[in-house]
């Protein structure tokens, strides 16, 4: 070996351990920060689901960790509700903290006001959030956050609300490198479309099918948002509001989970898409109460017969912890 290719082979080892270094601190100031979060589940209103406001009539958080019964629980947070004659079915993420992971939890409303936490419905050997349940052909479905499972996952239920089993297995990814985070569906004009955040490239990827189950293809304007931190990753549900489709992102500017704003989805077609933004103002954003002083990051929207909007939202604080000697 020559002193040229030796001081190479030198310099790629120093280069690798540097990259090493830097993911492992990366990786341990985030488990820190996840440590020291608290997460909770409580109710906005407004005139409209681009305006959002705490209630006068309602005391936030609806939902904490201390309403979990049957797990350790370190927080609630990610809210999607469905609601049917039986009343009102709310699912979210309940962080494991025996585990260190996701796990999808239950409450029950009879009025949506009041929640009666009943246990967890979905567990996994790896990690799950974002439970975006939906109703279609008479079926109830969830497509969960789980990227640890290396691709998007589709469940239906079996016995609804309570039981769920895997259905299919709709995108397959390399986990970071791949659009799997934070799924977000709808069904638009006899198509399926599904948005879903890439977080190494911090873009927005938008897949179409015909059916739920596919064969699901990457659309031709995908990414539809390309390196952008503020405006990428799904916030919440996708809805129809006066004509038109809006999307909610979660802004991770300057923290991740920050605030919510909303988009306007001008042109959905199989070949085209177009958005802009819905306000200059987000759609929520951190409060002034202990549960989303930090910042909030999930919007779930829906109607009331009188016309006025109510959504399930999370918010979280930062607990500040003395160090350990």
């Amino acid at each position: 070996m020559t002193i040229t290719s030796l001081l190479i082979s030198l310099l790629t080892i120093a280069v690798v351990l540097l990259v090493i270094s830097r993911y492992k601190k990366h990786c341990k100031k985030k488990v820190q920060r996840r440590s020291k979060e608290t997460w909770a589940i409580g109710i906005y209103e407004g005139v409209s689901p681009l305006e959002l406001f705490p209630p006068k009539d309602i005391t936030n958080p609806v939902l904490t960790a201390k309403e979990v019964t049957d797990i350790s629980a370190r927080f609630v947070a990610d809210p999607f509700m469905i609601q049917n004659e039986a009343g009102y079915h709310l699912f979210f993420e309940v962080l494991n903290d025996k585990r260190n992971t996701g796990e999808i939890g239950y409450a029950f409303s009879n009025n949506g006001l009041q929640w009666k936490y009943r246990k967890v419905i979905l567990r996994e050997r790896f990690h799950l959030s974002y439970p975006y349940v939906f109703l279609a052909d008479g079926e109830y479905y969830m497509i969960p956050e789980c990227m640890g499972s290396g691709g998007i996952q589709l469940y239906r239920a079996t016995h609804f609300p309570d039981e769920w089993q895997h259905s299919d297995t709709l995108v397959t990814g390399k986990k970071r490198l791949s659009a799997t985070l934070d799924p977000s569906i709808i069904h638009y004009q006899n198509r399926w479309y599904l948005f879903s955040y890439a977080p190494k490239s911090k873009s927005l990827h938008l897949l179409i099918a015909e059916t739920l189950t596919g064969p699901w293809k990457e659309h031709p304007k995908s990414p539809v948002v390309s390196n952008s931190p503020q405006f990428a990753r799904p916030g919440g549900k996708v809805i129809l509001y006066n004509g038109a489709i809006y999307r909610y992102a979660q802004d991770e500017i300057p923290n991740y989970g920050t605030k919510v704003w909303a988009f306007r989805i001008t042109e959905l077609t199989e070949n085209s898409y177009y958005e802009e933004l819905a306000s200059n103002k987000p759609v929520v954003e951190p409060g002034n109460e202990w549960w989303n002083l930090t910042g909030m990051h999930t919007v779930d929207p829906h109607q009331r017969a009188t016309g006025e909007w109510w959504a399930l939202v999370d918010g979280f604080s930062i607990q500040q912890q003395t160090p350990k000697c």
